[in-house]
């Protein structure tokens, strides 16, 4: 059973996805679809619209075999540790064939090209993105720059630039960094751009086009497929959503809470802590303390995930730890059919613990570990982290009638 895998947040899931599912199966001449999701906080520093569990629904609904979740804090990083948090979990997992990611480029070779370049000169890279830095530029624009004067043809500076392609690179990074097997494709994004929040060609929207949609009461349905927008519709009814000022409000007591604490998080740097104080103090809600705070030299994405850090509690030495380590367990969400033949002849390709139900996962670390070894405190880590973020996820839900706030124990297997 050939597989590819797909490294993905589904945010909510859209026409745009479905593209990316359907045409990854095509190209790589692929039975399984394996997706790597982010929990419930996201790449760019933002909670999910909806929980891991309803967005894992909605991936089996689509046709997704099997979806993995992508564990903190690689989930809520920068491109470089979530494009390898992605490809270490399915190299982990074992078994997987190829990756397929969308880009701008929709071509494989430029942009094989330029990862080699980013590995091969990181030196000269390093040194002149620097320079850039000082002149003004925000890290994409001077990476972007540096890479095309480097590169003798294929992508233009403004190209490098866009979302998909910057990850694109990172991907392929990633799969040489760790001397994976895995082989790489491509296919060009279609329809609407990452942020924009108009509808593209083809009715397919971004997911941040359809976020904000959803928040001005506009119809959304034509823009995700017929079996998912059920699904989605009857969780915004109930409530099942992320509240903005609830976000909010909780960041700004854990801001003003602990200003000597602050120094310790994970992405706080160069005082901030004291400008997040002053605006803190002011800000009556999610822009104001994301606009107070932003800088030249820090971009509104580096501010939302040092906020989501604070909120979470993330501290600047477990996350470091973690990142030179690479994740220790997976957390197994849903799966097909196809997708549980597809575990079941690679179990023994896995390298670490994959777990489906947290109720047994400290029996399964321990006997993959020992007790107490630097791997098993590690895996405590980023069981801990993960775990917090669950709980603290429900306190940002509009409507929340559940008594226990630790889902990951009990909600089930999602099967397809």
């Amino acid at each position: 059973m050939k597989s590819v895998g797909l490294i993905t947040e589904y945010n909510p899931f859209h026409n745009g996805h479905l593209h990316h599912l359907r045409e990854s199966l095509k190209v790589t001449d692929a039975e399984v679809a394996v997706a790597v999701m982010s929990g419930h906080f996201l790449q760019r520093g933002e909670p999910a619209l909806v929980d891991k569990w309803l967005r894992t629904e909605m991936a089996l609904a689509a046709g997704v075999d099997v979806v993995i979740e992508l564990p903190l804090p690689w989930a809520c990083s920068s491109a470089p540790d979530f494009a390898r948090g992605g490809v270490q979990a399915l190299n982990l997992l074992g078994g997987i064939d190829a990756l397929c990611f969308g880009s701008e480029a929709g071509d494989i070779a430029p942009l094989r090209l330029g990862a080699e370049i980013l590995l091969d000169r990181v030196n000269a890279v390093t040194e002149k993105t620097a320079a850039m830095l000082r002149e003004g530029l925000n890290y994409p624009q001077a990476r972007a720059r540096v890479l095309a004067g480097l590169l003798p043809e294929g992508l233009e500076e403004a190209a490098l630039a866009a979302p998909n392609n910057i990850l694109g690179l990172e991907y392929l990074k990633a799969l040489r960094q760790t001397g994976s097997a895995i082989e790489p494709f491509t296919i060009r994004r279609v329809g609407a751009g990452y942020h924009d929040e108009a509808v593209g060609e083809g009715g397919i929207a971004s997911a941040t086009g359809i976020r904000s949609m959803l928040t001005e009461g506009k119809n959304v349905a034509p823009l995700l497929p017929a079996q998912i927008w059920p699904m989605l519709q009857t969780a915004l009814a109930a409530g099942q959503n992320c509240s903005a000022d609830r976000y909010c409000h909780l960041l700004l007591a854990q801001i003003l809470r602990d200003s000597v604490g602050l120094t310790d998080c994970w992405l706080v740097e160069n005082g901030i802590e004291n400008r997040l104080q002053s605006v803190a103090e002011q800000a009556d809600n999610l822009e104001a303390l994301i606009g107070g705070i932003k800088s030249r030299q820090l971009t509104r994405t580096r501010i939302q995930r040092m906020l989501m850090a604070i909120l979470l509690g993330i501290k600047k030495t477990e996350a470091t730890e973690l990142f030179e380590a690479g994740p220790q367990f997976l957390h197994l969400l849903g799966v097909s059919k196809k997708g549980e033949r597809f575990l079941a002849r690679r179990r023994k390709q896995r390298y670490i613990p994959l777990i489906q139900n947290f109720s047994r996962v400290h029996s399964a670390l321990k006997r993959c570990y020992g007790v107490d070894l630097p791997n098993h405190l590690l895996a405590r880590r980023q069981l801990d982290l993960e775990l917090r973020a669950t709980k603290i996820y429900t306190l940002l839900l509009k409507n929340w009638s559940d008594a226990a706030r630790n889902r990951d124990y009990y909600e089930p297997l999602r099967r397809g």
